[in-house]
């Protein structure tokens, strides 16, 4: 009878009885899902430093989590749902995740906190070289304009009936920045995190199929032929003094992209001052893949089946491709004015770059580029749009975060 009582327990336990017997489908849903995305990051590296963490980050939260009643779960949404809220005092710390919380509860903080996402930001900075943006100025417009997705998507979210700060949230993706999405998301709309997070990090991964079509569209054979001048040399004077204007000035018009921008000019200003090379290889290497770590897997948590497989999800998906695809027109087309102003000396092809993928859209452009004249070389004239974007897409998420927070 002992052993008996024993099996029985044990089955009560497992995660089994919850597939087969207490309605878990939708987490073998979710676990079938993990395992396409890990496919995805493995086999056809879409993003794969990112994806793999974030597809077994999925894998675990729904091996483990079939609701509030899960102790043994790695993740609670309860917990979360209930953080900071004054009706539960039990759960409305940090301290009380820590206490009740599972392990990637714990890794979650991270996230929930603005950590992460800034100190990936900082390894953005000491990698990129601001050398071509600050060579040519004119390069912001097109940032700038790569943003016109984001405010597109965040209209059509609110027709779609999401609310303002999920529209927000959603929005964003339009700027192709993952960690941008993620701080933004966690501060505004945490609910939808995962499908966001996702979003925004597989348009990333297929920027090479988005945007050379698109490209393609609004150019023509005789435009993505221009062969553009090199730019000129930028002093090293430039190079450190750029980052610590671009804080004092973006932070003092927009406090809340403090965490961001802040980061970003900090990493960049170790790369380039000349007296920090230990710091800027740390932050570009082993901080930047340890903060990977633990953001893939924290992102990967928040996909809890009973969240993530709903008609909400199909409309982030949707709108994320949107905003991603109106973002590449926008950075296009004042490239093409560029073009005419400038009376052909601008190749409108580097506009597709304003997207904040950085490198890959810069060298998307430089690709189609070539294919239309192969002594093309746009590469390093796509870098400023792209960093600009970099620049841009923080810039409206802190503009978003103070309308709506």
């Amino acid at each position: 009878m002992d052993i008996l009582e024993t099996l029985n327990r044990l089955w009560s336990d497992s995660g089994f009885q919850s597939f087969f017997v207490n309605g878990g489908w939708k987490n073998l849903i979710m676990i079938i899902i993990a395992c396409v995305l890990l496919y995805l990051g493995i086999v056809k590296k879409f993003e794969p430093l990112l994806l793999v963490g974030i597809a077994f980050g999925c894998l675990l939260v729904n091996l483990s989590y079939f609701g509030p009643e899960s102790s043994d779960a790695l993740y609670h949404i309860d917990l979360w749902d209930n953080f900071l809220n004054p009706e539960h005092p039990d759960y409305h710390s940090y301290g009380a995740i820590m206490a009740h919380g599972g392990l990637l509860d714990i890794l979650y903080i991270g996230v929930k906190a603005g950590i992460y996402p800034s100190l990936i930001f900082m390894g953005v900075g000491a990698m990129t070289d601001f050398g071509p943006l600050i060579a040519n100025p004119k390069s912001l417009l097109l940032g700038a304009a790569a943003q016109m997705g984001v405010f597109l998507a965040f209209f059509g979210a609110v027709l779609l009936g999401f609310t303002g700060n999920q529209a927000a949230s959603i929005g964003i993706i339009g700027g192709a920045d993952g960690p941008t999405a993620i701080f933004l998301t966690t501060k505004l709309a945490p609910e939808l995190l995962g499908p966001i997070a996702i979003a925004a990090y597989s348009y990333m991964a297929l920027i090479p199929m988005i945007q050379p079509p698109i490209m393609k569209l609004l150019t023509t054979e005789k435009e993505r032929q221009v062969k553009m001048e090199q730019n000129r040399n930028v002093t090293k004077t430039e190079k450190i003094v750029f980052p610590i204007i671009v804080a004092m000035f973006v932070i003092l018009l927009l406090p809340s992209t403090a965490p961001l921008i802040g980061c970003l000019m900090l990493g960049n200003l170790w790369r380039e001052c000349g007296v920090t090379e230990r710091l800027s290889d740390t932050v570009q290497n082993a901080l930047m893949n340890i903060v990977t770590v633990f953001l893939g897997i924290s992102v990967g948590a928040t996909t809890v089946a009973s969240r993530f497989l709903s008609l909400e999800t199909i409309k982030i998906v949707v709108l994320g491709l949107t905003a991603f695809c109106f973002s590449t027109i926008g950075g296009l087309l004042v490239g093409k004015l560029m073009y005419k102003l400038t009376g052909g000396k601008v190749n409108p092809l580097i506009g597709s770059a304003g997207v904040s993928a950085v490198p890959m859209a810069a060298r998307v452009s430089q690709m189609e580029g070539q294919k239309a004249n192969p002594s093309n070389f746009l590469l390093m004239h796509a870098m400023g749009p792209n960093v600009a974007g970099v620049i841009g897409s923080a810039i409206a998420a802190g503009f978003l975060l103070a309308v709506f927070k």
